[in-house]
């Protein structure tokens, strides 16, 4: 945890400086006027951004309820990332705003604060934060691959121990209360008089498809599939006893159970399924209900 508070101080001082490089060579705010007193300036405004960047992780922290972690895996640090700029960048462009109304107006008139003021700086700065922004993402790019494959392997690890319970729980003759009969038959229906009756185990994924659903699922061991006039969100209430069954995407229902293999590859989640052999997508915000569903179903 130590390293981890060390490693971001650094990373924060070192994007800071990189912003304050960029405007000591094309000074802005009329910096050119200032001769050697420039730099005095350029050491105050780097350090109203190292200040702004501890604010913004606390609020990042306190407020967004969005703590510096590297156990949450890959896409919740990218989606950390993405709002510590969101926030950083105004707050900053803001706190220069000030520095320049009360320091560097008494000389430069024209750096009083005023809306225009802010957009020009704010420009300046979200141009900087994007390309300190890339140069991260690149220098740090190894390390989340490697977590990438580290979490897939973890969640591969948990999918198998989940399909190898289940399997045994449906050869025994009795099955605990408090685990759901997979043997058992369930009937999905649509708005209108068209329905599908079938082993919860059977079912492969349901797939949004304009206002109708398509349910792929086994039949005699061969794969099927039926359209319901429904949306995915009725048939995610249907199927919402059932915890094997989870929302992978907005279009897409997934029955863990029949997944063969969890792939990520530069980012991107999949799902491939057993029998069909389709490739499931997997959304950033849908991502956290899979990692739950196996973590609770596995232990």
């Amino acid at each position: 945890m130590k390293q981890g508070r060390t490693e971001t101080f650094l990373v924060r001082i070192i994007s800071t400086t990189f912003a304050v490089v960029a405007l000591a060579v094309f000074k802005p705010f009329g910096l050119d006027t200032w001769k050697w007193q420039a730099f005095l300036h350029l050491a105050a405004i780097w350090a109203i951004g190292v200040v702004v960047c501890m604010l913004t992780d606390l609020i990042l922290k306190y407020i967004v309820h969005m703590p510096r972690s590297y156990d949450k895996g890959v896409s919740y640090i990218i989606r950390r990332n993405l709002w510590f700029q969101l926030i950083n960048t105004p707050l900053v462009a803001l706190g220069i705003c000030l520095y320049r109304h009360f320091v560097l107006n008494d000389r430069v008139p024209g750096n009083q604060f005023s809306l225009i003021n802010f957009l020009e700086t704010l420009f300046i700065i979200a141009f900087c934060s994007f390309a300190i922004g890339l140069y991260w993402r690149f220098k740090f790019r190894s390390r989340y691959l490697a977590m990438e494959l580290e979490e897939t392997k973890l969640l591969n690890e948990q999918l198998k121990k989940l399909q190898e319970d289940q399997a045994v729980a449906r050869q025994e003759s009795e099955i605990r209360k408090s685990e759901v009969d997979l043997s058992s038959s369930l009937t999905l229906a649509g708005t209108t008089n068209e329905s599908v009756t079938l082993c919860l185990s059977d079912l492969l994924y349901i797939e949004a498809v304009g206002n109708y659903v398509k349910v792929c699922h086994l039949r005699d061991g061969k794969v099927h599939t039926d359209m319901l006039r429904a949306t995915s969100k009725q048939m995610e209430i249907t199927l919402q006893p059932y915890p094997t069954i989870v929302r992978c995407h907005r279009a897409f229902l997934v029955n863990l159970n029949q997944v063969e293999q969890i792939v990520s590859h530069s980012g991107s989640t999949q799902l491939l399924i057993k029998n069909c052999h389709d490739s499931l997508p997997v959304s950033r915000s849908n991502m956290s209900q899979i990692k739950a569903a196996l973590k609770s179903l596995s232990v």
